[in-house]
């Protein structure tokens, strides 16, 4: 019989061993990658992909589909658990708050679980990495969706045990609407190609378009760390 109170009280000292550093630079470099226009080049590389391996009606299909996802994760996290169980972010719990490392007075609405953050970007990372199946999209999509998640740890807005239920809220949206994806593609009997091909994964994704796709996310992780470095230095001329 787990003990509630234990856990939580686990979940700040985990936090606050989790949370901030003494160095502006990682400060700044978390809170370019938490922002959304960041990572705008990225979702326009994943809808380049999904119109090039795809015919129209199936890539307004995957557009819905995406789009169900963050509505379900979004959903869930945002409209009912934050709401239902009321738990105070770190930044707002008046146990630790004044304990919490915080960067540029950022604190975000009041309540915390489950992590919106989290449940969208694993729902999107599950989804793309069951319609493209390509190893290394796969490996890349999830570092991606981690690092999102500990940069909400690391400003103190969440707690890991935020984060972890919204991992799993996710996970498992992005296997629903995968599934729903798949019997409406069945249906409509236009998928992708599927060929047999060095050149294409297992569901006829272009190996080269994947590539164009990874070299921009790749691109967006060299680059924080340059904005975050160029936002530090502006601020202290």
């Amino acid at each position: 019989m787990f003990d509630l109170e234990q856990i939580i009280d686990f979940d700040k000292h985990l936090l606050l061993a989790m949370n901030g550093s003494d160095s502006l630079f990682w400060d700044g470099v978390m809170s370019v990658y938490t922002t959304t226009v960041v990572w705008i080049p990225f979702a326009l590389a994943l809808i380049y992909l999904l119109i090039r391996n795809n015919s129209l009606m199936n890539f307004v299909v995957l557009l819905f589909m995406l789009t169900l996802v963050m509505v379900i994760t979004d959903g869930i996290t945002s409209t009912i658990c934050k709401p239902l169980f009321a738990r105070f972010r770190p930044t707002h719990d008046p146990e630790i708050m004044y304990l919490v490392d915080i960067v540029n007075n950022y604190r975000a609405y009041k309540y915390g679980f489950m992590s919106s953050h989290a449940a969208n970007s694993f729902g999107i990372a599950v989804f793309v990495m069951l319609l493209v199946k390509n190893k290394l999209l796969s490996f890349s999509v999830i570092i991606w969706a981690l690092i999102n998640c500990y940069s909400r740890i690391y400003l103190g807005v969440h707690y890991p045990g935020d984060i972890l239920c919204g991992i799993v809220v996710g996970i498992l949206s992005g296997l629903f609407v995968y599934r729903i994806y798949s019997y409406i593609r069945d249906k409509m009997r236009s998928g992708n190609r599927g060929w047999i091909s060095d050149n294409y994964t297992k569901s006829g994704y272009s190996v080269s378009d994947i590539h164009f796709m990874l070299m921009v996310l790749y691109a967006t992780f060299a680059l924080i760390p340059s904005i975050a470095f160029l936002t530090l230095h502006y601020k202290f001329i």
